[in-house]
C-alpha cells in the first residue's frame, strides 16, 4: 500500500537521527510494530536500511541551518496531508557533540562559541522548533514527544563535551515545560536518557566505565527503541513530563 493513499491509516513516527545506532533500532522497531516511519536525518537514505518505504518516507535535512529545517517541517506537514495529518509521535533523537582536534573532550574553557551555538541548534532548538511546526498533527492524534537527552546532561561525563551536556540539561528541562505547555491538548512529552548504549560512535575508553554501572554491561540499542515506542503508545498514556534513564543504574 501507499503512502500516499488516504486509506493508510497506520500510526506514524517522525524521527530525526535516524541514520544509525539508536536511531536505526528505533525505526526498525516501529516498523515491526506496523508504524509509518518518517525519518529525518543529514545523510540520504541509505539501502542498507530494512524498512518497508523507507526512501519515499525519508527527509534529508541540517537541523543546524533553521531555514532547512523550515523547509523539513513543511515537507512533514504535506506528506501528513494524505493520512487527514494526522501525526502520532514524534522522536527528537538527532544530536551533536563536537570534539578537539585530536578527539578529546571540548569542556567550558575550549569550547568555541560558534560551536556551542550549532550544537544548541541542533540539540535544543531544533526539538522545540519541530514541535511546535507539528502541533496541530499532534494535537489531533493527542499524540506523543520524546526527547533524547543523556546521562551527561546530569553529570559531568568523560567523554561527551560541555556543549552537548548543558544542551542536554537544557532539553531536560524544555521537556518538563512542554509537557505542562502541550499537556492540556491531550499531547504528551517525555525524555529518555540513555547512558552508555553499544553503538558504532562510542568513544575509545567507554568499556572502562562498565566497572561503574550497577549491571556491569553497555545497553542495547534495542533497549532503548523499546523505551521510546513504550512512551509512544498506550500504555504509558498517564506518563507526561518524566525522564526515563535508561543506563544500568549509572545515575544512582
Amino acid at each position: 500500500m501507499s503512502v500516499n493513499e488516504a486509506n493508510d491509516t497506520r500510526p506514524t513516527l517522525v524521527l530525526t537521527g535516524a541514520s544509525r545506532g539508536i536511531g536505526h533500532a528505533t525505526v526498525k522497531k516501529f516498523s515491526s510494530e506496523g508504524w509509518r516511519v518518517i525519518t529525518c536525518s543529514r545523510q540520504a537514505f541509505s539501502d542498507k536500511c530494512p524498512w518497508p518505504m523507507g526512501p519515499e518516507d525519508h527527509i534529508q535535512v541540517d537541523l543546524s541551518d533553521p531555514e532547512n529545517l523550515g523547509y523539513a517541517t513543511q515537507e512533514i506537514r504535506k506528506r501528513l496531508e494524505a493520512n487527514g495529518s494526522r501525526l502520532n509521535a514524534l522522536v527528537n533523537n538527532a544530536g551533536i557533540s563536537p570534539k578537539g582536534p585530536e578527539g578529546e573532550r571540548l569542556n567550558s574553557l575550549s569550547t568555541a562559541m560558534h560551536e556551542w551555538r550549532t550544537v544548541f541548534q541542533v540539540n535544543f532548538f531544533a526539538p522545540i522548533l519541530l514541535a511546535r511546526g507539528l502541533f496541530e498533527e499532534l494535537k489531533s492524534t493527542k499524540g506523543s514527544v520524546v526527547n533524547v537527552t543523556s546521562i551527561a546532561g546530569m553529570r559531568v561525563h568523560p567523554f561527551a563535551g560541555t556543549a552537548y551536556a548543558t544542551s542536554k540539561a537544557a532539553l531536560a528541562s524544555l521537556t518538563r515545560e512542554m509537557a505542562s505547555d502541550f499537556g492540556p491538548y491531550g499531547i504528551r512529552v517525555n525524555a529518555i536518557a540513555p547512558g552508555e548504549i553499544d553503538t558504532s560512535i562510542l568513544s575509545p575508553g567507554t568499556e572502562k566505565l562498565i566497572e561503574d554501572i550497577p549491571l556491569r554491561r553497555l545497553g542495547r540499542t534495542e533497549e532503548v527503541a523499546d523505551t521510546i515506542f513504550y512512551l509512544c503508545s498506550e500504555s504509558s498514556s498517564y506518563v507526561s513530563g518524566s525522564e526515563i534513564h535508561i543506563n544500568g543504574g549509572q545515575h544512582v
